[in-house]
């Protein structure tokens, strides 16, 4: 069965966060790229667009929130919680926040994107030409880098696809080469 068609029985064929049975589509939940539907969330256009651009967040939209953060859905609730940890200066979202729950590796994964860090204390990592990354980007080494514990030498040029990014320090993110998971300083990378 294919992601979206489990998703929109699952759903009932209508957005997940807020009802509406108008543009529906599958949402991949960050940092995940993974496309399997427990990772995932039936979502309307206006919902996607607004957790995708926070510029344009409506917040009388979300006050759907109410209801959709008591779905028995993981990617659901991680959404319900962000989007309410955005809003948290409209003053409702509070307390549904208190009221919420979240078992602790679904609230790891809801805090991987740092919806619940003010702004000016987010950890904001960026290439050596200072470009911001986010997980999930692609990036090209720019030297030739030992990787510590190993013979290996991550040569300049190589490719490193879908990194994630290491939450707690600005300077690291996490990716593949030649098959073996490395931690890379963000100063030998850059956005590709």
């Amino acid at each position: 069965m294919s992601i979206e068609k489990e998703l929109k029985e699952r759903s009932g064929n209508s957005c997940e966060l807020c009802g509406s049975t108008e543009k529906l589509q599958v949402h991949l939940v960050a940092p995940n790229t993974d496309e399997i539907a427990n990772k995932a969330a039936y979502l309307c256009n206006t919902c996607v667009n607004q957790i995708e651009s926070p510029s344009e967040m409506d917040a009388n939209h979300w006050r759907c929130l109410n209801d959709s953060m008591w779905n028995e859905n993981a990617a659901v609730q991680v959404l319900a919680w962000r989007m309410l940890h955005r809003l948290k200066k409209e003053g409702w979202p509070v307390d549904l926040l208190e009221m919420m729950y979240l078992d602790e590796d679904n609230l790891t994964w809801a805090k991987a994107t740092g919806d619940d860090i003010n702004e000016e204390d987010k950890i904001i990592h960026r290439d050596c030409n200072g470009v911001v990354l986010s997980g999930g980007d692609s990036v090209v080494v720019i030297k030739d880098l030992n990787v510590k514990g190993s013979s290996m030498v991550a040569k300049r040029g190589t490719p490193v696809r879908n990194i994630s990014l290491v939450y707690d320090n600005a300077e690291q993110i996490e990716g593949r080469v030649d098959g073996q998971q490395i931690v890379i300083l963000t100063q030998y990378v850059k956005k590709s």
